[in-house]
């Protein structure tokens, strides 16, 4: 072989990618479907203690109560989402207990194109946010003991001088971002993507898919071409020295 010809076969090797050289890996491609609507929660979910409802992947109560708190200038009574042991306070600071406590009920039919989205992708990639809901379906027994303060519902008779014990009730919903790129099809079932699970074990903040700059995706999709080219131009450039030695 040539000089010439042996230069061709090396920048072949370094330029085409493997899936190219090779027929039998290139025969069977695997196929990647990308989601083309938008993401349904299915049926309402539903608070049964106060009525609330919302049409998103997920709903969380959140409950605080008045306390007492010892801090470095000793008592102060504050909000505070779980009961705060008094049993070793001082007579008087007695913390109640919590009537009722928070709760979080998750989406069980949501989909996209029809197709059932696995609990793992609300769990790793949805955004709680907070919501204000109608209390038009509040139960008898609630409506007498809690009243519209900000957002949600308290028990204080008055919201600016609430006492030990009052509540305040709060909710959020679920949303999710723009699922492309943080789900592939699996199984008939939309499943987190590798590079989306291995995000959500390490707890870090998901980069948003649609952010990513363009020039990015580029050069992802170049650089292999890129190489290959830089590769061959070395070795066209070593044989025409070599001749010119010669």
């Amino acid at each position: 072989m040539s000089r010439t010809g042996a230069a061709l076969a090396l920048w072949w090797l370094l330029a085409v990618p493997a899936w190219a050289q090779d027929p039998a890996a290139g025969a069977s491609p695997r196929l990647q479907v990308l989601p083309q609507g938008e993401p349904d929660p299915g049926p309402p979910l539903r608070d049964p203690d106060f009525g609330v409802r919302t049409r998103a992947f997920g709903l969380d109560r959140q409950v605080e109560m008045y306390q007492w708190r010892v801090t470095g200038e000793g008592y102060r009574r504050v909000w505070n989402g779980a009961r705060i042991d008094s049993s070793d306070f001082a007579p008087g600071h007695d913390n109640p207990a919590l009537p009722i406590g928070g709760q979080r009920w998750w989406s069980q039919d949501a989909t996209l194109d029809g197709r059932p989205i696995d609990q793992r992708v609300l769990r790793a990639t949805g955004e709680w946010h907070p919501f204000r809901p109608s209390f038009s379906r509040l139960p008898l027994n609630m409506a007498a003991t809690f009243q519209p303060e900000g957002d949600g519902l308290g028990s204080a008779e008055n919201p600016l001088d609430p006492q030990v014990g009052d509540l305040r009730i709060t909710w959020r919903e679920l949303r999710l971002p723009p699922l492309p790129g943080r789900v592939e099809l699996r199984d008939g079932a939309w499943h987190l993507s590798p590079r989306t699970a291995a995000a959500a074990l390490d707890a870090a903040p998901l980069p948003p898919v649609a952010d990513r700059p363009e020039d990015e995706w580029a050069w992802a999709r170049w650089w292999p071409w890129l190489l290959g080219g830089v590769a061959a131009l070395v070795v066209v450039i070593a044989i025409r020295r070599r001749r010119g030695g010669s």
